[in-house]
């Protein structure tokens, strides 16, 4: 099992260190997503005092030829504090801070995805809006092998794993128990967690939150597991599909409800919303995954508790369907419903976004509409 170099350096020597006196400073970590969409970056200023709110925050700024997001020969790009949560690995009085990221003219970066979506969410706000989105991703050793998988060859079939306890059945199970105790202690909204169906593959669940928090909560959520991971020496992968053949993919099935939803009757709100997402498929898979699809075909296949990528479908508690209505939904007349369709390497704000679009502002067509006109 291959594990990173630093993961093998003496902790308890670090904490020497980390127990020492900070005095009135805090140290805040601005982490940011880069140029692929997916990945993360993150670096660390002193400041003076606690910040109480986002406001208390300074701007920043990080060479942006060095994460995918601009030519050296203009590369400085600002960072915008927006939103806080307490720091999990440094603990109190110390922040992490998600940040917009804006080019040199101050308008958003390409994959600053944030930006537009908060527009969306403020046209809707009296709606309220409601997500919860299921985090799947799989545990790798730094060569890139499935955690605790043989090393030629493979584990047993599926079967035993989904929600599975004991050390032949559970991958990793130290990683997921401190990422949930980190995501508590840093203020995200998680849900709860479970092994899942191939081994070494996990599911983290953020939720419920209301308009852009559920973008922000789960890029922090990622980002801590990331670091959890580094602590461990291992990798934690989003790709839809890490192993190809007889095995499950990874997705980020997103529920959603709107306060008309969540009233009586709200089941009609909910049928007339995917009836508009039934004629809408092709600009809902574009924005499922950071690749326009790409990645979503290898995993949308039909097979493994998925629809298929070329098709639309729906149904009462049928995990093969685009949309699932939950059983207990489809009893009470109200509630929410699941969009199975979007990967695990998803970016939150354009799924969020995308529903919202179709189902409350009711556009139509292969392209969003704009409204800063």
């Amino acid at each position: 099992m291959a594990t990173s170099a630093s993961s093998k350096l003496n902790k308890a020597v670090k904490q020497q260190y980390m127990s020492l006196p900070q005095g009135e400073k805090v140290q805040a970590m601005y982490i940011w997503i880069d140029g692929s969409g997916e990945g993360l970056r993150c670096k660390t200023r002193t400041l003076d005092s606690e910040p109480k709110t986002i406001e208390d925050l300074p701007e920043w700024n990080f060479d942006g030829s060095s994460t995918y997001q601009s030519e050296g020969s203009n590369s400085d790009m600002y960072l915008i504090p927006a939103a806080m949560f307490r720091d999990p690995f440094r603990k109190d009085p110390n922040k992490l801070v998600l940040c917009e990221v804006l080019k040199y003219n101050r308008k958003p970066a390409e994959t600053n995805l944030r930006y537009t979506c908060k527009k969306i969410m403020n046209m809707v706000e009296n709606n309220h809006p409601w997500f919860g989105m299921e985090q799947e991703y799989t545990i790798l050793g730094t060569d890139g092998h499935p955690f605790g998988w043989p090393s030629n060859g493979f584990p047993g079939p599926q079967g035993p794993y989904y929600c599975g306890v004991g050390a032949d059945k559970a991958y990793g199970r130290d990683i997921v128990e401190a990422h949930y105790r980190a995501c508590l202690y840093a203020g995200v909204q998680i849900y709860g967690s479970n092994a899942e169906v191939m081994p070494a593959q996990w599911e983290f669940q953020i939720g419920p939150c209301e308009g852009i928090n559920m973008g922000d909560h789960l890029w922090i959520a990622r980002f801590i597991l990331h670091r959890v991971c580094e602590d461990f020496g291992v990798v934690v992968s989003f790709d839809p599909k890490p192993i190809p053949g007889n095995w499950n993919g990874a997705g980020c099935h997103t529920n959603f409800s709107t306060k008309e939803m969540r009233e009586d009757d709200g089941l009609k709100v909910i049928e007339e919303s995917i009836e508009r997402l039934a004629k809408r498929h092709r600009y809902h898979i574009r924005a499922y995954d950071p690749k326009g699809g790409l990645d979503n075909a290898r995993r949308l296949t039909g097979r493994h508790e998925t629809s298929s990528i070329d098709e639309f479908s729906a149904g009462v508690a049928n995990r093969g369907a685009s949309i699932r209505i939950p059983r207990s939904v489809g009893q009470d007349k109200k509630g929410y419903f699941e969009d199975r369709r979007p990967s695990a390497n998803c970016d939150p704000y354009a799924v969020t976004e995308a529903l919202v679009r179709t189902c409350l502002l009711k556009e139509e067509g292969e392209e969003p509409a704009n409204y800063s006109k």
